[in-house]
C-alpha cells in the first residue's frame, strides 16, 4: 500500500475558531473541572471551566487595553505551566496570534523569532528570561513591551482591562475563522535558523475534534486526567492542551521534570503523553533502583516476563497458562511498582517525537500501560497518525487520524496531507514551495504502509548513511537499541563514505552514580568513567545488543565515548530532545576521524 486517507469523523462550521471550542466546554460543564494547578504545599487545586474562562477573559481584555489588535503577534517565553495555557487561550480570545519561545532560547534566537514573527509583546516567566529578551530588544523594532509572569503580569493585565467592554471582547473572540492564523511555531530545527510554521485555527480545531472522536477510549478512560510536562512551546504539548478541551479532560502542569514522578503520584493521570526518552528513563531508573537494592535479577526476570507476555498477546492463542502465572508473580514483585510510580491510574500513554522501540513498547504493555506510538511534526500540528487502543501494532505509528492522509513517494519518503497540515513557512516562500508537492507535504522521513494502513517509520531521508561499500544504513534502529542501556544518554551513528559503521556515545550523568554504586564501584567523573574497564564492557554489550537488530554490514564496529553529553542547554539537542546531527558531526569531527584512523577496511 502506497497511500491511505482516513475520512474525517467531525466537520466544523468554517466561521468557527478556537474560542468556540472553549465556549462549548464552558457551556457543557461550567462548574466541571477543566484544569488543576499545584499549590506551594503540593496540593492540586481545581479550576472549573467557568473560572478558567473568566481568567482568560480578564487577561484578554488586558491585552486589548495594551494595544494588541486582531492578528497581532504575542510571544510567550516560559516553562510549561498553568499560566502558559491561560495566556495562550487569552491571546486567541483577543483575536491575536501566539508565538511560543523556548525558555532555553538565547538572545540571538529570541531576536530572530521576534523579528520574523513581528511580535509586539512578549510575556516572560521570570526576570531571568526577561533579561534574555531585553538583550535582544534593541534589535527588535516591533517589540513594544515585555511583561513578567512571576512579577504579576496577569494581575497587571486584569487591571489594564477593567474598562474594556464585554462587547469588544466578544467581537475579538469572533474575529477569526478556521482559516485565520492561530500561532507561529518555530521549528526547533536540527540545522540552520528555525522556520516559522504558520498554523491556522482549523489545524488545531479540526484535528482536536477528530482525534477526540477517534481516541475516545483513551481520553475517556477512568478519571480523564492528564499531566502536561513537555514544553508547551513544542507543537505536541500545544496540541494536547487544545485537545483536552473537547475531550472533557482535566489538565495539570509540571514545570520542572525533576518533580515529575512526585507530581504523577499525587495527580494520578489516567492517560499520559510523552516522548520516548521519558519512558526510557522510567525503565532505566527502575532497573538501577532494583540493582541497588540487590533485586536486579528479579527485575530483569520480571522485565523478560512482561515482554514475553505482551508479545504473546499478539498471538492468536494468547499467553499460555504458565506465562500468565509468571506474569502474575512478576506483577506482584515488580510491575505494579512501576505502575504506581506513574500514578497508578494510567492505562494508556501516547508517545511521539521519536521511535519508542519494540522492546520498550512490549515492556510497558506487559506492565499494564499501553503505549500507543504516534507520528507527526510541527508542520502537521503534531499527530499525523497514532495507534488505536483496540488494534495497536507495536513497532508502527498507526494509521492516519481522521481527516489526515499519508503517501509513500517513490524514494520512500512519507508525504502528508489533511486538516492538520500547516499553511506555509512565514516569509519564506522558497522553503514553502520546496516542502509541498501539490497538496502533499514532504515530511523528510522514510517509511512504509502495511496492508492495514499502519505506518512504519524507517529513518530520516537526510540521515541515511552511505558507506564506502555503497551500503545504505538508516541509523535510527541502531541508535534506539543502544540508547536503551542505562549508561547511555545519546548515540549518533556515523560512517558516511567510510569503510564501516561507527558511533559516538555520551554517558548519562544522572544514571552513572547509581550504576557504579550498584556494582560496588567508587564514584567516577564522566572523564574517568569513559576509560573505566567495567563501563567500557557494559557499553560494548549495549552496542552488541544494538547490532543484533541489523545486518553485519550495518553493525557498529567501533565506538567513541565523548567527554560531554548532548543537552538542550549546550545546543546539541532540540527542545523536543532530537539530536542536532549535523552540528554533532561538525563539532566532533575529530572524534569521528579517530574512529577511522589507521583503518582502511574492515571485512
Amino acid at each position: 500500500m502506497d497511500e491511505i486517507f482516513t475520512p474525517p469523523l467531525v466537520t466544523v462550521d468554517p466561521e468557527r475558531n478556537l474560542n468556540d471550542l472553549l465556549a462549548k466546554r464552558v457551556s457543557a460543564s461550567p462548574t466541571g473541572t477543566l484544569m488543576e494547578r499545584q499549590s506551594a504545599s503540593g496540593e492540586w487545586v481545581k479550576i472549573s471551566a467557568q473560572q478558567f474562562n473568566e481568567e482568560v477573559e480578564s487577561a484578554a481584555k488586558g491585552l486589548i487595553a495594551s494595544g494588541i489588535n486582531a492578528g497581532d503577534r504575542v510571544g510567550i517565553m516560559s516553562r510549561t505551566s498553568y499560566e502558559w495555557s491561560l495566556l495562550d487561550w487569552a491571546i486567541w480570545a483577543a483575536g491575536a496570534v501566539s508565538v511560543p519561545l523556548y525558555e532555553t532560547s538565547s538572545a540571538e534566537q529570541v531576536e530572530w523569532i521576534v523579528n520574523d514573527s513581528g511580535a509586539q509583546l512578549v510575556l516572560a516567566e521570570t526576570p531571568e528570561l526577561e533579561s534574555t529578551i531585553l538583550e535582544a530588544k534593541p534589535n527588535t523594532p516591533s517589540l513594544n513591551e515585555i511583561l513578567v509572569i512571576s512579577n504579576g503580569a496577569l494581575a497587571e493585565l486584569a487591571q489594564r482591562g477593567t474598562d474594556v467592554p464585554d462587547s469588544e471582547l466578544a467581537a475579538r473572540r469572533a474575529s477569526a475563522n478556521l482559516e485565520s492564523l492561530a500561532t507561529i511555531i518555530y521549528t526547533s530545527g536540527t540545522t540552520g535558523r528555525p522556520k516559522g510554521a504558520e498554523l491556522v485555527h482549523a489545524n488545531f480545531y479540526l484535528l482536536a475534534e477528530n482525534a477526540a472522536a477517534q481516541m475516545h477510549e483513551v481520553i475517556e478512560y477512568g478519571s480523564r486526567r492528564t499531566l502536561m510536562f513537555m514544553p508547551l512551546a513544542h507543537v505536541f504539548a500545544r496540541f494536547i492542551h487544545v485537545l483536552v478541551v473537547p475531550a472533557g479532560s482535566v489538565l495539570g502542569h509540571v514545570s520542572d521534570l525533576k518533580e515529575l514522578l512526585p507530581a504523577m503520584a499525587s495527580f494520578k493521570p489516567s492517560y499520559l503523553l510523552s516522548v520516548p526518552r521519558v519512558f526510557e528513563k522510567v525503565y532505566n531508573s527502575s532497573e538501577q533502583k532494583a540493582i541497588a537494592g540487590g533485586k536486579g535479577k528479579i527485575f530483569h526476570w520480571a522485565a523478560r516476563v512482561a515482554i514475553s507476555y505482551s508479545r504473546a498477546l499478539d498471538e492468536p492463542s494468547g499467553p499460555s497458562f504458565g506465562l500468565k502465572a509468571q506474569h502474575k508473580i512478576a506483577d506482584g514483585l515488580v510491575l505494579k511498582k512501576i505502575r504506581a510510580a506513574l500514578g497508578g491510574d494510567a492505562k494508556y500513554a501516547i508517545s511521539g517525537g521519536a521511535a519508542l522501540g519494540e522492546r520498550l513498547g512490549h515492556f510497558f504493555r506487559g506492565v499494564g500501560l499501553i503505549v500507543l506510538e504516534g507520528y507527526g511534526l510541527t508542520e502537521t500540528t503534531a499527530p499525523i497518525s497514532v495507534n488505536l487502543p483496540g488494534n495497536s501494532k507495536i513497532g508502527t505509528v498507526g494509521p492516519p487520524l481522521p481527516g489526515c492522509g499519508i503517501r509513500i513517494a517513490e524514494d520512500g519518503e512519507i508525504l502528508a496531507k489533511g486538516v492538520n497540515v500547516f499553511r506555509r513557512y512565514r516569509g519564506n516562500q522558497e522553503a514553502t514551495n520546496a516542502a509541498f508537492n501539490g497538496e502533499w507535504f514532504h515530511t523528510g522521513d522514510l517509511g512504509s504502509i502495511d496492508h492495514e494502513g499502519y505506518l512504519r517509520i524507517t529513518g530520516r531521508k537526510k540521515e541515511i548513511i552511505v558507506t564506502a561499500g555503497g551500503k545504505n544504513v538508516a541509523p535510527a534502529a541502531l541508535e534506539d537499541r543502544v540508547r536503551a542501556h542505562p549508561l547511555v544518554s545519546q548515540v549518533v551513528v556515523v560512517g558516511d563514505a567510510q569503510p564501516f559503521i561507527g558511533a559516538l556515545l555520551t554517558l548519562d550523568q544522572e544514571a552513572l552514580p547509581s550504576w557504579l554504586e550498584a556494582r560496588g564501584k567508587a564514584q567516577l567523573t564522566l572523564a574517568q568513567a569513559k576509560n573505566d574497564p567495567d563501563v567500557l564492557e557494559a557499553l560494548d554489550q549495549a552496542v552488541q545488543r544494538g547490532n543484533r537488530a541489523v545486518s553485519r554490514a550495518e553493525s557498529i564496529r567501533k565506538f567513541s565515548i565523548l567527554d560531554t553529553d548532548f543537552t538542550i542547554e549546550n545546543g546539541y539537542l532540540t527542545p523536543s530532545m532530537k539530536v542536532k546531527r549535523s552540528l554533532v558531526l561538525s563539532d566532533f569531527k575529530h572524534a569521528i576521524d579517530d574512529l577511522y584512523k589507521d583503518v582502511k577496511r574492515i571485512d
